[in-house]
């Protein structure tokens, strides 16, 4: 098995059917699904939108400060055992904030994880809250200043989720410049269902450190040859990007076209629990393409928003580990 590095993962998303069902039942919290396959039958996306709106509902059964410290370490373990040395797991703090969770409290418990995936697993995971596109200025504000008090705990950088098309990056430049005043990256979403002037606009007014997604790029050659030029990374899901809708099957996703046009692409499950998938089977689809899960990881490791003793070290297992075995091994589909 070789190392992996994800840089793209909703820790809300990675939740089991079953580990769900008992935080649900824990905090007497009532889902439209009583059974892990019920649940699973709920996560046939339709599209993007479809998507979401399940996400926020299932996603409200996450009520305490253990919950979030428990999906942070239950996913930092089921990702070692694909693999993974380095995780940046994304959280989304409106919704729980909207429904009386206190922000100390969410940040408490993720940062907790953090702690406890690093001493008890050996999985160093950073944490990278997502600002949602329907978060008015004062809001994203109190989410930025409270993840900045965060980063001697592991808080790196700040996000942008949500419905793509309900907000432009633009909106958010504020909240973003204060982040960066406060010494956190910037890693929105763009470019997945809304098309190149997204990931112009994350540039430009959130001067992304990575874009996640970032796939409608292939629709205009000078921004492909801009983010080429800059070096972005850009963190790919491509398996979520067919779950919900977004690309119509991984046989015509633009990675391949994305890697050859000379992009820095980083490769992840995005909501792994919600798609059915892990990080095997995402590499493995990479791979069985001809794409190098090498280059996936010394992109990643330049990508990542971690401090530089811990970029070295995560160079040095990449350097250590003799890829040549790795890749010549077949992969079946």
């Amino acid at each position: 098995m070789y190392p992996k590095i994800e840089l793209h993962v909703h820790l809300e998303g990675t939740v089991r059917p079953e580990t769900l069902l008992e935080i649900a039942r824990r905090n007497d919290v009532v889902l439209p699904a009583e059974t892990p396959g019920e649940l699973q039958r709920l996560f046939q996306f339709t599209d993007l939108t479809h998507f979401i709106d399940v996400w926020f509902l299932v996603t409200a059964a996450l009520q305490t400060a253990d919950d979030f410290r428990q999906i942070t370490v239950d996913y930092a373990e089921e990702a070692a055992r694909h693999g993974a040395v380095y995780i940046e797991g994304i959280f989304a703090p409106t919704v729980p904030s909207r429904n009386g969770i206190e922000l100390e409290a969410l940040f408490e418990g993720y940062c907790d994880g953090v702690q406890e995936a690093s001493e008890r697993l050996g999985v160093e995971v950073r944490l990278t809250p997502d600002l949602n596109r329907t978060s008015p200025p004062e809001e994203a504000a109190d989410i930025v200043r409270r993840a900045i008090a965060c980063r001697d705990r592991g808080v790196v950088g700040i996000g942008l989720g949500g419905v793509e098309d309900l907000a432009p990056p633009e909106q958010f430049a504020d909240a973003f410049r204060l982040a960066r005043e406060g010494g956190l990256g910037s890693v929105p979403h763009a470019g997945e269902v809304v098309g190149p002037a997204s990931i112009w606009g994350a540039l430009e007014a959130l001067h992304a450190d990575r874009i996640r997604h970032g796939i409608r790029a292939v629709d205009d050659p000078a921004l492909l040859r801009e983010l080429a030029d800059r070096g972005t990374v850009l963190d790919v899901c491509p398996t979520a990007n067919v779950r919900v809708g977004a690309v119509r099957s991984y046989d015509v996703h633009p990675l391949p076209e994305m890697v050859a046009a000379g992009l820095r692409c980083s490769l992840s499950t995005d909501d792994p629990a919600m798609f059915g998938i892990d990080l095997t089977s995402e590499y493995a689809e990479a791979a069985a393409r001809g794409l190098s899960p090498r280059e996936f990881y010394e992109v990643a490791v330049d990508g990542a928003l971690c401090d530089e003793p811990t970029r070295g070290a995560l160079r040095a297992i990449g350097e250590d580990f003799d890829w040549s075995s790795a890749e010549s091994t077949p992969i079946s589909r």
